[in-house]
């Protein structure tokens, strides 16, 4: 064992090129949530593991990046330590607190910037760390930590806070500032005993998780958890939701908000395994009801289209009970509310924890016809939604305009056929969305247009790939040609301006931001 390090020298054995990770480790795979969980625990003292590192005199022929950071070639060739335990901890520490060496990739989907929230609740489970994008933070209340290690820009951003405040920012920093980071360091140049060490290290030295705890006392002859989650995974599979049986936290998660009415799997320890089984079928036919639900009602063909996977969390909850009972009119028209509100909202998004907690009482107490709060969510959507989005299918606000102009029951651009939204949204690798002033079109005209600027929201509608082959690198106007002489139901039906036949860019995208906004607002009321 070696002797512990502070995370300040973390930082800067990352930055000098002494820390690395070998090309045989898999790339970074926590979500920015997980890496605010680790502050979490790092703040309460929660035991958060070991780093092993392998100490060698001579550098790798093949290495990975630390998560999206290019690291710097070593400052001096001995010693080099490779990250074999301990690279998800390691990369979101880093990524955290250090200032000085930017990212190869600004995806949110991948990374968010960490912040601590002085409103969350002061108890051992919610956590008081948040991963957040630019557009959710409130500095009144979100404190970023990457100003931790960077005297200077923890004074700019804590001299607006009352008092109170600072002195409670000035606790959480010194906390991290004092941590220690248990370290084992393994020197060897034989390359088959590390290989050994790595080995090992991964397939003995893992905890068992929650599911695979849950799984062992839920166990009888006749009922396999992991075998239940399997069959439902092959059950949902020809409606797109064959992801939901395979997703062991998720499934956990609904299974504990319709068992105990906390989505937390943590809550399902007290709840005894025969309870588990005798209640299963139930879990089952919820999930059947939600899925049906967003098929009928919302045309999410595959979990992949849902914006968040957590949403099945409270209809779960919902369809749990009164199983045998349709659903009311004036429930449903809540339940869709809530759906765009929480996801237009990005509410989400982060540590969704408590949110969810309370959709999924709410959600209850909804189906059981008390009062419930459930859609009462303030947001207001306005253009700016659709023209400061950029377009990516993974990503949250292009989930919503896909679902949102799913909703119009669009027609093909060239024929006017519907979009045959079954065939369209089951398969999220067939992209039969594309840009109405084609990107080609931009860079050719010489108009003036940023990459971001051409991917926004406002520019997407349904388009088939064979239609977008035909359009090409045509201007709008151009292309007006190729479609029926009366083009009212296409434009109707994908919310498009007559500006878009003009060739004018930024009238359309103004125009088109508005019909999108417009539309939205009418899914929130």
């Amino acid at each position: 064992m070696s002797d512990p390090i502070t995370i300040d020298r973390i930082i800067s054995r990352v930055q000098l090129g002494e820390l690395r990770i070998p090309g045989f480790q898999r790339n970074f795979v926590w979500e920015p949530q997980q890496a605010a969980l680790l502050m979490d625990s790092i703040f309460k003292g929660f035991p958060f593991g070991s780093v092993l590192l392998w100490r060698t005199a001579n550098s790798l022929r093949t290495e990975q990046k630390l998560g999206g950071f290019t690291l710097p070639p070593p400052a001096k060739q001995y010693p080099i330590d490779y990250v074999l335990d301990g690279q998800q901890r390691i990369t979101s520490i880093f990524a955290t607190f250090q200032n000085n060496i930017a990212s190869d990739d600004e995806n949110p989907e991948v990374w968010l910037p960490i912040y601590y929230d002085f409103e969350a609740a002061a108890d051992a489970q919610e956590s008081r760390f948040v991963a957040l994008s630019a557009h959710e933070v409130d500095l009144q209340r979100h404190f970023p930590l990457k100003t931790f290690f960077s005297p200077v820009a923890f004074s700019r951003h804590a001299q607006s806070l009352s008092e109170p405040l600072f002195e409670e920012i000035v606790k959480v920093q010194q906390r991290f500032v004092t941590t220690l980071i248990p370290v084992q360091t393994f020197e060897s140049e034989d390359r088959t005993s590390v290989a050994i060490v790595f080995e090992r290290v991964n397939r003995l030295g893992v905890e068992l998780n929650m599911f695979q705890l849950l799984t062992a006392w839920t166990w009888s002859e006749d009922f396999d958890l992991q075998q239940e989650f399997n069959s439902l995974s092959e059950s949902f599979d020809d409606f797109g939701f064959g992801d939901v049986g395979s997703d062991n936290d998720l499934m956990l998660r609904c299974c504990s908000a319709i068992l105990v009415g906390d989505p937390s799997p943590t809550a399902l320890i007290n709840v005894n395994g025969a309870e588990v089984r005798a209640s299963f079928a139930t879990v089952s036919k919820a999930l059947e009801l939600s899925v049906d639900f967003l098929r009928r009602n919302l045309l999410v063909r595959h979990l992949k289209f849902l914006p968040y996977q957590a949403l099945l969390i409270p209809l779960a909850a919902y369809f749990s009970k009164k199983q045998s009972d349709a659903t009311p009119d004036i429930d449903r028209q809540v339940l869709l509310r809530w759906f765009w509100r929480t996801s237009f909202s990005h509410r989400y998004s982060g540590n969704p924890l408590r949110s969810v907690r309370s959709d999924v009482e709410e959600a209850i107490k909804l189906r059981n016809g008390e009062p419930s709060t459930l859609d009462d969510i303030k947001f207001q959507i306005g253009p700016s939604f659709f023209m400061d989005h950029a377009f990516r299918s993974a990503n949250v606000a292009s989930k919503c305009l896909i679902l949102l102009l799913a909703a119009e029951r669009p027609k093909t651009f060239l024929s006017g056929e519907e979009v045959d939204l079954d065939q369209v949204l089951s398969e999220p690798n067939r992209k039969e969305y594309h840009h109405c002033f084609p990107r080609q079109y931009l860079i050719d005209s010489g108009i003036t247009v940023e990459n971001s600027e051409i991917n926004r929201l406002a520019n997407l509608a349904f388009i088939s790939r064979v239609d977008n082959r035909t359009i090409l690198a045509k201007a709008p106007s151009t292309y007006r040609s190729l479609m029926p002489t009366d083009t009212a139901e296409i434009q109707k039906h994908a919310l498009l301006p007559d500006s878009l036949f003009t060739d004018d860019w930024d009238t359309f995208c103004s125009e088109r931001a508005q019909l999108l906004s417009n539309a939205a607002a009418q899914r929130l009321m």
